[in-house]
């Protein structure tokens, strides 16, 4: 097909094409209703585990008829950092009732004959709360034994000079590792989401200009490589303002509830969701538009959009193969390789894993990759979105003519 004489500028029927379909989208009453449902969802079920998600585990230690004993195994658990919830009981029976109940986890009985007790569970000590009640035995055996020569515990204090263990960690844990472990989680859940939408999006929006012979008319004033970057813009402007909305909603509320407190990190992580899911999309969304013009009938789009669907399940296999094995040389491989990056990069960022060239250059390699893959995919729209009835291969659209 050749350009007509009446063909409008490149720039001026993008933004044309761009400002039509994001209108389109917009006004749909379906954008508007799921959309606050997914905003409730997000800052709703974040309030929610922050209520009651993080509730108090702390083993529970009832301490049968000596006060003195109680404050020993309180001292030791806060000298420890393993906390407990020490209550006092008021008799041995009471204690073993309470156990058998499931109302206390341990009931720690004082022997009267000397300063051991026994710790009665239901089958087995937790090793932590034993630590915790052998050093608060041992704190009141020390105080009986110093009592007996005529010490203070404070004069002893005074007497011993200070000993202190200093960690030195050749890999220190990241204390930030759970909070960006679920960022990188929650990335990985919404860019598959976004792309997979916004690209049938696209496919949905061909099939349909094609089957009510819309794109007739536009053809005859656009190029078809115009009208296609025109519907990829449009379209996947609401899904960056969408993907916007669900990050500004989910880190104000991680941040009012508590849930998140690495604020530069999540919205260092947050922009990087925002950028890869533009280069994303736009990898996608030129062959969905492709997709979309081989078939008359939306019923049929799924014939032509499944080895792409192929590709964004191996994209997003290869996303939960790095959460789990993230320093795996073949996903540092695939790293480079379009569309592989566009999802592992949002988690390699966030899992701080990956430097400033590493990123740099996989963007590179994607700009490229859409690039081509745009004059491809406007070849195969050209040669098929006219073509009305029978499903056209993809090798007859992509052959040379």
């Amino acid at each position: 097909m050749s350009a007509p004489s009446t063909t409008l500028p490149a720039r001026r029927a993008i933004a044309l094409v761009a400002r039509r379909e994001f209108r389109v989208q917009v006004h749909k009453r379906s954008f508007w209703v799921s959309n606050a449902i997914m905003l409730l969802l997000i800052a709703g079920s974040m309030i929610a585990f922050s209520l009651f998600g993080t509730g108090d585990d702390r083993p529970s230690v009832g301490v049968a008829g000596d006060p003195a004993l109680a404050a020993a195994v309180t001292s030791a658990a806060e000298r420890l950092g393993s906390p407990v919830d020490v209550r006092e009981i008021a008799s041995a029976g009471d204690g073993r009732a309470a156990v058998a109940a499931g109302d206390l986890d341990v009931a720690l009985l004082g022997d009267e004959s000397g300063p051991g007790a026994t710790a009665v569970v239901d089958s087995e000590l937790d090793p932590a709360t034993r630590a915790v009640l052998d050093a608060a035995l041992a704190d009141r055996a020390t105080g009986v034994g110093l009592a007996v020569v005529g010490v203070t515990p404070s004069q002893l204090a005074a007497a011993t000079p200070p000993a202190r263990l200093t960690v030195d960690a050749l890999d220190p844990t990241d204390p930030e590792a759970g909070q960006r472990s679920a960022l990188s989680f929650a990335v990985l859940i919404v860019m598959f989401m976004q792309i997979v939408g916004f690209g049938l999006t696209v496919a949905m929006g061909v099939v349909e200009e094609k089957s009510s012979r819309v794109v007739e008319l536009l053809l005859s004033t656009i190029r078809p490589l115009d009208l296609l970057w025109g519907k990829v813009v449009g379209i996947g402007a609401v899904g960056l303002v969408q993907l916007l909305l669900y990050g500004v909603v989910g880190i104000a509320t991680g941040l009012a509830t508590g849930l998140l407190t690495i604020t530069g990190t999540a919205v260092g992580v947050f922009g990087a969701a925002l950028a890869w899911f533009v280069l994303g999309y736009a990898f996608f969304a030129v062959l969905y538009a492709a997709a979309g013009s081989l078939v008359s009938r939306q019923e049929d789009v799924n014939s032509t959009t499944g080895p792409l669907m192929m590709l964004m399940f191996a994209m997003y296999g290869a996303s939960f193969w790095y959460l789990g094995s993230p320093d795996a040389t073949a996903l540092q491989i695939l790293s480079w390789i379009p569309p592989f990056p566009a999802m592992l990069m949002p988690l390699m960022v966030a899992q701080g894993t990956v430097s400033a060239w590493h990123v740099a250059g996989s963007a590179l390699v994607m700009i490229v990759a859409v690039a081509l893959l745009a004059r491809a995919g406007a070849r195969v729209y050209e040669r098929s979105v006219l073509r009305i009835g029978a499903t056209v291969p993809w090798r007859e659209a992509l052959r040379s003519r």
